[in-house]
């Protein structure tokens, strides 16, 4: 690969795209696409998705990144081999290396066509994704960008569950029998934890097998007649465990507070034996890799495609996730070229 891949990926993080923002990158993703011989455009949600191959093959590659990130600005640079930047690891490395892996290979696509999407809002609740179960022909194999380093494959995430509390009360006085919200808030959250506790037990957090509690926000008002608390909770679910059972025993540990689940998806885990696999596997050895699998206690746009899809499935690109949202968050770019090298390779493999 050229510099001006690298000088591709550094324009990306350049552009902030925080999730409901995407509109200037997108576009120049857009442009930057069709200038890489591209037929691309943006649907109604404002996914970018780029094609390459032969509109009339008979298998579909879908490469599926997403182009938005969580906030934080970092100094775009490159300093000791390594682009510095938020999204250079979640996930504007990935999607990159997408775009850069099938336009290189473009001229060799006899039989497949590959789509390169872009989607909005994975961040958020991943109305991209949502959006193209709903509009997009299931492709023959898809993978997903996210970190998982050069040589790795990701084959599962786990769910997520989000929980609101809130109770608000008549204030009284600190000497009184009522407990104030504030309390009250404090031994749902202590329920939870031990909830955890005894479903993890011989279990060792976090891992993919495991319930895993995050206290996202806590704030307590008042206003001298009401007292309030609420509470901002994330879940993460690990196959086996039953959503709606989950929330019957979240909702039956207090009679007063309004609790609710704004949001959840399930966790998802694919199959190592499939052609999308196969043809990693065969492109990360080819590239003087050793192989490994992980599982991510994370969620990502699999869980949402992967269920609906039910075609062949991975998640893969360059990376190191553990600086996934830090503000360190940086790629090296010799992790960058092998990655789109072995998305180049996979590509043609399959």
């Amino acid at each position: 690969m050229t510099a001006d891949g690298i000088a591709f990926l550094e324009e990306l993080l350049r552009i902030p795209s925080l999730s409901g923002q995407e509109d200037a990158f997108a576009d120049y993703l857009l442009q930057q696409m069709k200038r890489f011989g591209f037929r691309a455009h943006r649907d109604q949600v404002g996914n970018v998705i780029g094609e390459v191959g032969n509109p009339q093959a008979s298998k579909t590659l879908a490469l599926l990144g997403h182009m938005d990130t969580v906030p934080g600005e970092i100094h775009v640079r490159r300093a000791e081999g390594c682009l510095y930047g938020r999204g250079s690891v979640d996930a504007k490395g990935p999607l990159a290396a997408f775009v850069l892996a099938a336009a290189q290979v473009q001229s060799q696509l006899d039989d497949t066509r590959v789509l390169v999407i872009g989607a909005v809002e994975e961040e958020a609740h991943s109305r991209g994704a949502h959006h193209l179960t709903e509009t997009l022909k299931p492709p023959d194999g898809v993978i997903i960008g996210e970190p998982s380093s050069w040589q790795s494959i990701t084959l599962g995430y786990k769910g997520t569950l989000s929980v609101n509390y809130q109770l608000t009360q008549a204030a009284g006085h600190s000497a009184g029998n009522q407990s104030p919200p504030a309390e009250e808030a404090v031994a749902f959250w202590n329920r939870l934890v031990e909830y955890t506790a005894e479903y993890n037990q011989d279990r060792r957090p976090p891992c993919f097998d495991t319930l895993d509690h995050n206290l996202r926000s806590f704030c307590t008002q008042s206003d001298g007649l009401e007292d309030s608390a609420q509470m901002e909770i994330g879940l993460r679910l690990p196959l086996g465990l039953k959503e709606s059972s989950l929330k019957k025993e979240i909702r039956g540990w207090s009679d007063g507070p309004r609790v609710t689940f704004p949001y959840s998806e399930p966790p998802f885990r694919t199959e190592k034996n499939t052609s999308v696999v196969r043809a990693l596997l065969r492109a990360i050895r080819s590239a003087g890799g050793q192989p490994r699998f992980k599982l991510k206690t994370g969620t990502s746009d699999m869980n949402v495609v992967g269920p609906v899809w039910g075609c062949p499935i991975a998640a893969y690109g360059p990376g190191d996730s553990s600086l996934d949202h830090t503000p360190d968050e940086h790629i090296c770019i010799s992790e960058f070229q092998r990655g789109v090298m072995v998305l180049a390779k996979m590509i043609t493999y399959w």
